[in-house]
């Protein structure tokens, strides 16, 4: 089954296979499985639960690439989809900052998931950039985990709603939200904004090792 969690992002729910583990944070590549897609894999992370009885992903659709996520968001129920083996470097290493940049969370939504189970998410907080209100993922669910302990910019609308800043998340922004960098940093995003984030971090302190992000 899918559903739409934003305008342009679905959550899958899908048959989780035998066997199947995975540790929160770790990407798994998929495929349709038909003639025409079988062989067109894409990482996507899991976004719920290891012990989940089922897997959840979810997905943007990025319509101009004509590609593997619009063939996603047109499957009907019932699609099979293929799972290759899981990997990845994202992996929880304590309370830190987690830094997003649009479906850039969906790594962290597992982890983040796992932590408010256990209790453990004391301590962490949330810096999540997108280009509207309409484009924020799971903001509910995000502001009830984080409560003030999450940041929302919009980078591409106007608003005079107190719950968004109008910033880009850069270095002075992040000098001014951050009050320690001796923390473990969770980054995902655009190849552009993690390169900037991550070196923005290390000139403000920031340990190299502890920085958490996809190579």
């Amino acid at each position: 089954m899918s559903e739409f969690v934003t305008h342009d992002v679905k959550r899958f729910i899908v048959t989780k296979p035998e066997g199947f583990e995975f540790t929160p944070g770790q990407g798994v590549e998929v495929a349709i499985n038909s003639p025409d897609w079988q062989d067109e894999g894409r990482p996507f992370t899991p976004t719920g639960l290891p012990d989940d009885r089922v897997l959840e992903f979810t997905i943007k659709k990025y319509p101009d690439h004509n590609g593997v996520t619009e063939q996603l968001h047109s499957l009907e129920s019932g699609s099979e989809l293929l799972l290759a083996d899981v990997f990845g470097t994202i992996k929880y290493k304590g309370p830190g900052v987690f830094i997003a940049a649009g479906a850039g969370i969906t790594p962290f939504l597992a982890i983040i998931r796992d932590q408010a189970r256990q209790g453990s998410l004391g301590g962490s907080s949330l810096l999540f950039s997108n280009k509207t209100a309409a484009d924020i993922i799971a903001e509910k669910e995000l502001r009830f985990h984080f409560g003030d302990q999450a940041i929302f910019t919009c980078t591409e609308e106007e608003t005079t709603s107190s719950q968004y800043q109008r910033q880009y998340i850069d270095k002075a922004f992040l000098q001014a939200h951050i009050d320690r960098f001796d923390q473990p940093f969770y980054v995902c995003g655009p190849p552009g904004f993690m390169e900037s984030v991550n070196d923005a971090l290390e000139a403000l302190g920031a340990d190299p090792d502890s920085l958490v992000f996809e190579n």
